[in-house]
């Protein structure tokens, strides 16, 4: 069966060039997260604060200290109790899931979705807004160490591994050249060589100038970082470049 495809706009090309050139900014200002248990509200969020510009912010910290709550706020799966989120300058704290990534947020969760009878090559096109090449779509298994020959018409499904679900998960990420891509524990379920091209993935978004959030404990990810965010018990415990903060996290292991 032959394919019809229109030629390629420089479309996304050009996306992530101004995106590179433009420095993309997201603020959380006083950012408090409530819940109800029984007849109290236990604060799991406690005003954070924080200035996110390009490159790799590493958001780590102990378990139930918040991390993932705090990148579902960002992307707008829940509500924060108080405070505002500014992207670019415009507030969007109220903005649904779907108006914040049209604004440009992207998340990968811990857990890639599954789509019976969609194929990796449609899940890309979808990604990338448009209808991409065989190529282009190609370009981008390549970058998370898939052969297009063998993945690109292949059902996203259960018959796919973890490692493989999250390396196309990945490819479509890639494909979205989104303003911020935020990672929730990326690491999980995944084998060593899948982790490896992850890592590989990031320095390559850092290298283009992407604004990268990552939630994760992970020390290779954590060393890639060009800041990292300790939180604790809902708080910003400390905040600085791997060479400050790394000696905390790992008792003076890490040499600056």
């Amino acid at each position: 069966m032959s394919i019809f495809i229109k030629s390629v706009s420089p479309r996304n090309y050009l996306r992530g060039y101004l995106y590179a050139i433009i420095q993309v900014v997201l603020e959380l200002k006083n950012i408090s997260y409530e819940v109800k248990t029984g007849g109290s509200r236990q604060k799991i969020l406690d005003h954070i604060s924080l200035t996110i510009k390009s490159g790799l912010t590493v958001i780590t910290g102990p378990n139930g200290s918040g991390k993932s709550t705090l990148s579902s706020i960002i992307m707008g799966l829940k509500k924060p109790t108080d405070g505002q989120i500014i992207l670019d300058k415009e507030d969007i704290t109220n903005l649904s899931i779907t108006d914040r990534a049209k604004k440009g947020l992207a998340l990968s969760f811990q857990q890639p979705v599954k789509f019976k009878g969609i194929t990796v090559y449609d899940l890309l096109n979808v990604a990338s807004g448009e209808l991409i090449s065989e190529k282009e779509a190609g370009k981008y298994l390549k970058e998370v160490g898939l052969e297009p020959a063998r993945y690109l018409l292949r059902e996203v499904n259960n018959k796919l591994s973890g490692g493989e679900l999250k390396r196309i998960e990945l490819a479509s990420v890639l494909a979205r050249h989104a303003k911020i891509t935020i990672f929730d524990e990326p690491e999980a379920g995944i084998d060593l060589w899948s982790f490896t091209n992850l890592t590989k993935v990031f320095k390559k978004m850092k290298k283009d100038h992407r604004t990268v959030i990552i939630v994760s404990h992970q020390e290779r990810i954590l060393n890639i970082a060009d800041r990292i965010v300790i939180l604790e018990n809902g708080k910003i415990k400390n905040s600085g470049t791997p060479a400050t903060i790394l000696p905390e996290i790992t008792g003076g292991r890490h040499a600056a």
